[in-house]
C-alpha cells in the first residue's frame, strides 16, 4: 500500500508517541504520513473534553514536531472547514482538492471502537482505506470497514498527562520535541 496516510486528532499537544506511532504506520504502510489537527472534534465538545490550544497553535507544534521528517507533513484542511471536524467532510475536501489520491485514514483501537458513532460513517470505504493501529495486548474490535490492523509499540503516554505535568510545573523533557516544548513555554500554554 502507498501513497498517503491520514492521521487525525487533537494533538493537543502532540507527543512523542504520536510521532513513534506514525513512523511505525509510515514503516507498515511504504508511505507518507499526514498530520490531521482537528479544528473541533464531534466526540470532544463538552468543556471538558475540548481543545485547550487553539487550532492554530496545534497545528504550529505539528510542524514544529515533524521538521526534518520527510516522510511526515502536516494537513491542515479540517482548520478551514465548518465545524465539528467529520471525518468523512475532510476526505471529501481532501479528494477534491487532490482528484485520484486514495487515502488511508489511521485510527488507534479507540477511535475504532467509536466508527459507529461517526457522521456518514458509511461513506468512508469510498473515500479511504481504514487501518488501525494496535499495541501490543491491545484487542481491535472486528468491523466491516477496517482493512487492516497493524502493531506499533506500546507507549503509555497521552496529551492530557502532558497538559496536566505542564500545569503542575513539572518537566515535560522528552515527552514532547523540544521545540514543541519550547513553544508551550513560550506561549504560556497549558497553565
Amino acid at each position: 500500500m502507498t501513497g498517503k496516510a491520514l492521521f487525525g486528532g487533537s494533538f493537543d499537544p502532540v507527543h512523542v508517541a504520536h510521532l513513534i506511532v506514525a513512523e511505525a504506520a509510515a514503516d507498515a504502510l511504504g508511505s507518507t504520513v499526514g498530520f490531521l489537527p482537528a479544528r473541533e472534534q464531534p466526540l470532544k465538545r463538552d468543556a471538558r473534553a475540548g481543545h485547550h490550544a487553539a487550532p492554530e497553535q496545534r497545528g504550529e507544534m505539528l510542524d514544529l514536531a515533524v521538521a526534518g521528517n520527510p516522510r511526515f507533513c502536516v494537513e491542515r484542511i479540517e482548520l478551514t472547514l465548518p465545524t465539528p471536524s467529520y471525518t468523512v467532510r475532510t476526505l471529501r475536501a481532501l479528494a477534491e482538492r487532490q482528484p485520484g489520491n486514495r487515502f488511508t485514514l489511521l485510527l488507534g483501537a479507540d477511535a475504532a471502537r467509536d466508527l459507529a458513532e461517526w457522521w456518514e460513517v458509511e461513506a468512508l470505504p469510498e473515500l479511504a482505506d481504514i487501518v488501525v493501529f494496535a499495541r501490543p495486548g491491545a484487542g481491535v474490535l472486528p468491523h466491516p470497514l477496517i482493512k487492516r490492523v497493524i502493531p506499533v509499540p506500546s507507549i503509555d503516554l497521552s496529551a492530557t498527562q502532558v497538559r496536566e505535568r505542564v500545569k503542575q510545573g513539572r518537566s515535560i523533557r522528552y515527552l514532547v520535541p523540544d521545540p514543541v516544548r519550547e513553544y508551550i513555554a513560550a506561549r504560556g500554554l497549558y497553565r
